[in-house]
């Protein structure tokens, strides 16, 4: 009979099957890189006495205002990009690969048992998104407070950075000679993909100024001497300026003698005894060398 009864005992049949299937998905929320590859790791489970005969991945797409859902099969784009990771018993896993930015969105587990077929309820909500690295000026002086900055639509990740393909302590720095290269982000644990580089180049005066000699050993009368001036800075130095001092006690007696990064004397004299000094500057500042005395005999 159609009774009361009867109804109530289909209700509980149906809470019963109800209770009894579930999809879980282990991350619902995840941000990736553009280009990277993806892990929806997920579980199923349903009744003992039923068995499972197919599955199948979902996408939800908006159509006429309704979200719906399309299989990944069906989807041109999705070709050869993803792959069924799971099995017909309880794994329902699906890696995505090549990410790009049109794969933003719901994606939704099927499965077909011998008796029912069924959709999970919730889904994984994806978010594609790329990685912008800038830093406030790309050209630095020495010594100048520098900051990385790694622009992305993804939230409560870990950004890592690298220079010339090696990791780096901190996003802020005090600026060091060494420090001039290109810098790129990523995700923690998915370091292989990268932004593109920025590049930072760290301008700094004249260092470590100093004076080659080339000469012979006695310097005689008569023979030649070519000064060179050596050192490092960036941009590079572009004015030398030579001084000479015959008084060797006396640095204030200073004469400027030459320009250019060599001096050549092709005869020397006795006159050209003395202490000499080279001058090297660049946009950034200059340096002098320590005394170099020459002694004629």
């Amino acid at each position: 009979k159609n009774g009361p009864h009867k109804f109530y005992f289909v209700f509980l049949l149906a809470e019963k099957v109800s209770a009894a299937w579930s999809v879980t998905f282990e991350n619902p929320d995840i941000c990736a890189l553009r280009g990277s590859s993806v892990e929806f790791r997920c579980l199923y489970s349903y009744p003992d006495e039923e068995s499972v005969r197919q599955t199948a991945w979902d996408k939800g797409k908006i159509q006429n205002g309704i979200l719906e859902r399309v299989r990944l099969s069906d989807l041109p784009s999705y070709n050869g990009r993803f792959e069924y990771q799971g099995d017909h018993a309880h794994n329902c896993s699906l890696v995505l690969r090549d990410l790009q930015e049109d794969d933003t969105g719901y994606y939704f587990f099927w499965f077909d048992t011998d008796k029912f077929g069924r959709r999970s309820k919730k889904s994984v909500y994806l978010s594609v998104t790329g990685l912008e690295a800038s830093v406030r000026s790309n050209r630095v002086r020495l010594g100048d407070s520098v900051t990385l900055d790694c622009r992305t639509e993804c939230q409560n990740t870990k950004i890592i950075w690298f220079k010339d393909g090696r990791p780096v302590a901190e996003p802020t720095f005090q600026a060091q000679i060494t420090d001039t290269g290109n810098y790129s982000c990523a995700f923690e644990g998915i370091e292989s993909s990268q932004s593109s580089p920025v590049a930072l180049d760290v301008w700094y005066p004249p260092l470590n100024v100093s004076v080659e000699v080339n000469c012979s050993d006695p310097l005689l009368v008569g023979s030649s001497v070519t000064l060179t001036c050596r050192g490092s800075a960036r941009p590079a130095a572009i004015t030398y300026t030579w001084w000479y001092s015959s008084d060797v006690s006396n640095s204030s007696t200073e004469l400027p003698v030459g320009s250019g990064q060599v001096l050549s004397i092709s005869s020397v004299e006795l006159t050209h005894t003395g202490t000499y000094v080279c001058q090297a500057e660049n946009r950034v500042g200059q340096s002098r060398s320590a005394q170099l005395l020459l002694t004629v005999e």
